[in-house]
């Protein structure tokens, strides 16, 4: 794998939210791929290459996150990310395509295919179902409590890499250098502040327990019927020690629920498959989309 610089493209996602979409490669069919909550278009810079050569690249910054804006109106349901996906790919002129998406882009991808099953050349799945592991939430919402300290600032992005370091204790230095320096913009009084929207989730704040489980049962159960859909084949990855996506589900999702699925496991690896283990990520998904 070699570095690779993309061009990076601002076009108008739903509702005129400007979306940042990175593009490595202009050529073949596309292949588009989705970040996880707090990460970015960046967090695909090791893989992007690999493919590159095969496909035309392209990365989308999630509303809220990265270098795409932040909605005033804090839309940030499934929705609003579908729909932003949906008005990229009209203006870069994709019709056919493969999806990728990890965690929280995992979700924006099976619910986009499940309303366009016959877009899709190809879908992969990265750590992402419908059925999410507690311990697995539990850990994610602590490590962002532990990154994200005071008032949320930072002296320094080396200050946030030291933040990241705990949440991705086997990330190479390199790799969390590259996610510090994307992942936050110096703010006027000098102090540096993370680039996702902290308001990201502040609906579900406002919810009781028992509104929220209900919330994600609803989700579920529409992430399941959206799999069934998908008539493309279909790709789920996930790390050997995840604690967000279990055995059980993948199984199901890949076995029973996608009409053409598949398994890939990455060993040494955790949620963040293709920051825990590059080289397993890439052998994985190369093996799917390259055969």
């Amino acid at each position: 794998m070699r570095a690779m610089e993309p061009t990076s493209h601002r076009v108008p996602g739903r509702d005129g939210v400007e979306i940042r979409v990175l593009e490595w490669s202009r050529e073949g069919v596309p292949f588009v791929m989705l970040h996880g909550f707090g990460n970015d278009a960046h967090v695909w810079d090791d893989f992007a290459p690999v493919v590159a050569p095969y496909y035309r690249v392209l990365a989308v910054d999630l509303r809220g996150h990265g270098d795409s804006a932040w909605d005033p109106e804090r839309r940030y349901d499934y929705e609003f990310h579908i729909g932003d996906l949906e008005r990229v790919l009209e203006t870069l002129g994709v019709e056919r395509f493969v999806l990728v998406g990890h965690s929280l882009g995992g979700r924006v991808a099976t619910l986009f295919a499940g309303q366009h099953p016959g877009r899709l050349a190809g879908l992969v799945l990265v750590d992402s179902g419908p059925a999410l592991d507690p311990r697995g939430v539990t850990r994610i919402r602590v490590d962002i409590e532990k990154t994200v300290t005071g008032d949320g600032t930072f002296g320094s992005p080396a200050e946030y890499e030291r933040g990241l370091a705990r949440a991705y204790p086997v990330a190479r230095p390199e790799a969390l250098a590259r996610m510090a320096r994307h992942g936050v913009r110096q703010r006027a009084d000098g102090r540096w502040e993370r680039k996702t929207d902290p308001a990201f989730h502040a609906g579900r704040a406002g919810m009781s327990e028992a509104e929220a489980e209900e919330r994600e049962r609803v989700v579920e159960k529409r992430l399941w019927e959206a799999l069934a859909k998908v008539p493309c084949p279909a790709l789920v990855v996930r790390g050997a020690a995840s604690d967000i996506l279990s055995p059980d589900t993948a199984d199901r999702m890949a076995e029973d629920a996608l009409p053409d699925g598949r398994l890939a496991v990455v060993a040494r690896a955790s949620h963040s498959v293709m920051v825990d283990n590059p080289e397993g990520f890439a052998e994985a998904v190369s093996e799917f989309a390259l055969g």
